[in-house]
């Protein structure tokens, strides 16, 4: 049987997990500016495996709006222009024989709109993922009350610590939403 420590413990770590993923959603959302980040993550068939491109290739952004990916096997250009593509990042590459450019184009003001209200439909999957851990360490903790581990005082004190995690964990997906609707907003 589990500790009301270890439940905590576990709660802040699904917690820290959900706000890690919102975070590494909203940076693959395409703003106006380049960011590796936009295809970084983008698998790549290479010798019959899917592979994520940053493992394949060197990205910079050396200028506002253009992305170089420099292979580091030059074979691996058409297959990386390929699954680029096939990722629909709304972006098209350029192979230009030794290394691939992505220019970024600007964003229209409907496309930002859109942008925004799929980086708020993301940030509402981390709210609720965030509450049905909390709803799932709050039983936890009933049960082992129940099971006469730990006294009624434990139980309310051991469901307030559980809410200020969900309640710190919340206002950070929110605040990690704000800035990333400043960014997609920014002309």
């Amino acid at each position: 049987m589990e500790s009301l420590d270890d439940i905590l413990l576990d709660v802040e770590e699904k917690m820290d997990k959900s706000a890690s993923f919102l975070q590494q959603e909203l940076a693959g959302l395409r703003t106006g500016k380049a960011s590796p980040s936009l295809v970084e993550n983008v698998q790549v068939e290479y010798y019959g495996a899917m592979t994520r491109l940053r493992e394949l290739a060197g990205i910079s952004t050396p200028e506002a709006r253009l992305i170089v990916i420099n292979p580091f096997d030059p074979s691996s250009r058409e297959a990386i222009c390929r699954a680029i593509l096939a990722a629909n990042v709304g972006v098209t590459p350029m192979d230009d024989g030794r290394v691939i450019r992505i220019p970024i184009p600007e964003l229209s003001e409907e496309r930002r709109k859109d942008l925004v209200k799929v980086a708020k439909r993301l940030t509402e999957e981390a709210r609720i993922a965030i509450r049905n851990v909390r709803r799932e360490a709050n039983e936890m903790v009933k049960a082992l009350q129940k099971s006469s581990t730990i006294t009624e005082d434990e139980r309310d004190q051991g469901v307030e610590e559980v809410q200020k995690l969900t309640d710190t964990y919340t206002k950070k997906v929110d605040d990690l939403l704000t800035a990333r609707e400043k960014d997609i907003m920014a002309v």
